[in-house]
């Protein structure tokens, strides 16, 4: 059977076979998305049903990687990456792949988790070489008490999910119904979470307050440097 596919089709098609052959998983939507410049996983979605409709794949509900290639379209892909052009397409989707999907998270509401859906703006894709650590999410930093380290408003903080932390480490905790990033200190029983700008006040977390730590930083990224 022929399967006859738009451009942009057969570049998910190849994206998907790529993946497949790399890690033994199709990717995700929002992999999908981000490896082709889409705004949205919803984007992605449509363009895996019109190939699901063609009979190119076939979709599980539900499942995030629920994607499977049929076995015409295993050769549809493979046949068309024979030239040099689209194995040089495919090698640039394949490195695309490599890419980390993490997820924005903007201001947080009080008493919710930090992943929730509703503080999630938008994801992004970034490099995971720039991470000594993988991080889980980036959270957009509000206001300038890290300023000194070079942590300034609306700066991405790369986090890494984790109830510990070790003394000056710099944290995400969440103390009452604020959300905080700070350094984190340690002295017997008393735990402080300490600016970094004069202009502000260390906090002192006593028995009193409802207090965890959500996560360390493990990276920054600049916005701007994203353009």
């Amino acid at each position: 059977m022929s399967l006859k596919l738009t451009a942009r089709q057969q570049e998910i098609l190849n994206l998907i076979k790529a993946a497949v052959d790399r890690t033994g998983f199709p990717p995700t939507r929002a992999e999908i998305a981000a490896a082709l410049g889409f705004k949205s996983p919803n984007a992605a979605e449509d363009h895996l049903r019109a190939l699901a409709r063609k009979g190119a794949i076939t979709l599980t509900a539900g499942a995030s990687r629920g994607i499977r290639l049929v076995e015409d379209a295993e050769s549809a892909a493979a046949g068309s990456s024979s030239g040099s052009a689209s194995a040089s397409i495919g090698v640039s989707l394949a490195d695309s792949l490599r890419q980390l999907i993490l997820p924005v998270v903007g201001k947080v509401a009080a008493g919710s988790p930090i992943l929730a859906t509703e503080h999630i703006h938008r994801e992004l894709s970034v490099d995971p070489s720039l991470f000594e650590q993988q991080p889980d999410y980036l959270l957009t930093v509000k206001g300038q008490s890290m300023q000194n380290i070079g942590i300034m408003d609306g700066d991405l903080l790369a986090v890494k999910r984790s109830p510990d932390a070790r003394n000056g480490q710099i944290v995400v905790a969440r103390i009452d119904d604020e959300v905080t990033v700070k350094r984190f200190n340690r002295r017997g029983r008393i735990v402080e979470l300490l600016p970094e700008n004069d202009d502000f006040s260390p906090i002192i977390v006593s028995d009193e307050n409802d207090f965890a730590i959500e996560g360390i930083a493990v990276g920054l990224i600049r916005p701007h440097n994203l353009h």
